[in-house]
């Protein structure tokens, strides 16, 4: 598991997840302005409560804010699946 991915588990651990996977999938963009740049592409399928009853852009809302810096930085490319239990 790359440093990364650990501090986004870290940070993603704030929504109390039930269900939360990360992919790293910076190596299929190899050569991409972002990559080289230091910023990796990354996947994300997350569940939490806190999703229920929130727009998709309210979710990923969240998902920014509980990830903070790591956006402007080690993350250039996120593509998230945000549910709520319900949904899942």
């Amino acid at each position: 598991m790359s440093d990364t991915v650990a501090l986004m588990e870290q940070r993603l651990a704030t929504l109390s997840p039930l269900h939360l996977q990360i992919s790293d999938d910076s190596a299929l963009h190899a050569g991409h302005a972002g990559a080289r740049a230091g910023g990796g592409h990354y996947r994300l399928s997350i569940t939490c409560k806190q999703f229920g009853g929130l727009s998709r852009l309210a979710r990923h809302r969240l998902v920014y804010q509980a990830l903070g810096d790591l956006m402007q930085n080690r993350i250039h490319a996120l593509a998230i699946d945000a549910l709520a239990p319900d949904e899942s």
